[in-house]
């Protein structure tokens, strides 16, 4: 049998003796590394590191203490985790199912490493979807009046359910500052690359009257600012003039799906590190 399994993230100011710090503390608990990657920013003296590595006779806990001092001592932002655990992962959707199918078969299959206790949804055009993966359904509708409400019984979930990242697999409501505030870092969304040329309803369409020739997808980290989040990953798929609008819409599911669980194995996985308004991604 293999040893325990653990993920250690760190972000810092950049200077000498990190990574020695680091595999001197690893070292003299008898850890073996089985992956390591580091990113210096040298335009903002930043420092990151993402190491998973395996050790005996140890748990978090005890880990965690031992790796405070280092810290500490090198200003580090810094998160350890075990890396067979599966994250908590809060799904919320719309009327649109492509993206929420995905990620359903993908836990099924065991191919993302994600537990999802509840899907959300503002429609009830998708709750037998998630009867059919055992996924419980919460309809929480949406109106101009009930936002706060509807935000409060979303970010209730999100505690009593444990919930380590929320997933917008086009959840077409934007929530408040207030519930991004609170979620920072926490809460994947996907849209089509069109945005900012083409806003409203039918983008498909409208860049098709354009002749477009390159359908993309973005995944970003949520903030207050609408859609200009933290980019994580971006798709693109190559169409010509005999690409209808309607087969753009198809290739477009396609291209978000696949970009938005990329996002969501990486976050999972722990190999994404927040770098201002960047992500740093070491797949």
């Amino acid at each position: 049998m293999s040893s325990p399994s653990y993920v250690l993230t760190i972000s810092c100011p950049d200077r000498p003796g990190l990574v020695f710090a680091v595999s001197q503390f690893l070292v003299e608990r008898g850890a073996n590394i089985l992956d390591a990657q580091q990113f210096n920013n040298r335009r903002d003296n930043r420092f990151f590191m993402r190491v998973h590595f395996e050790v005996d006779g140890a748990d978090v806990a005890g880990l965690t203490s031992g790796f405070g001092p280092i810290a500490d001592a090198y200003s580090m932002t810094w998160n350890l985790y075990v890396a067979t655990d599966p994250l908590r992962t809060l799904v919320l959707v719309s009327k649109f199912g492509h993206c929420l199918n995905d990620l359903l078969f993908r836990q099924s299959t065991g191919s993302l490493n994600i537990e999802i206790p509840a899907v959300v949804s503002n429609h009830r055009d998708l709750e037998r979807l998630a009867d059919a993966y055992d996924a419980p359904f919460h309809y929480i509708p949406v109106t101009a009046e009930t936002k706060p409400e509807a935000e409060a019984q979303l970010l209730n979930l999100v505690g009593a359910l444990d919930v380590e990242l929320v997933v917008l697999a086009r959840y077409m409501q934007v929530l408040s500052d207030q519930t991004c505030a609170a979620l920072p870092g926490k809460i994947i969304n996907i849209h089509h690359s069109f945005l900012p040329s083409f806003k409203g309803a039918k983008p498909y369409h409208q860049a098709f009257d354009r002749g477009v020739k390159i359908i993309g997808a973005t995944a970003h980290y949520v903030t207050p600012d609408l859609d200009e989040g933290p980019i994580i990953e971006q798709g693109v798929e190559r169409i010509n003039h005999r690409t209808t609008p309607e087969a753009m819409v198809q290739v477009g599911r396609d291209i978000e799906s696949q970009v938005l669980s990329r996002a969501v194995q990486w976050h999972s996985e722990a190999r994404l590190l927040l770098d201002g308004s960047r992500v740093v991604v070491f797949p």
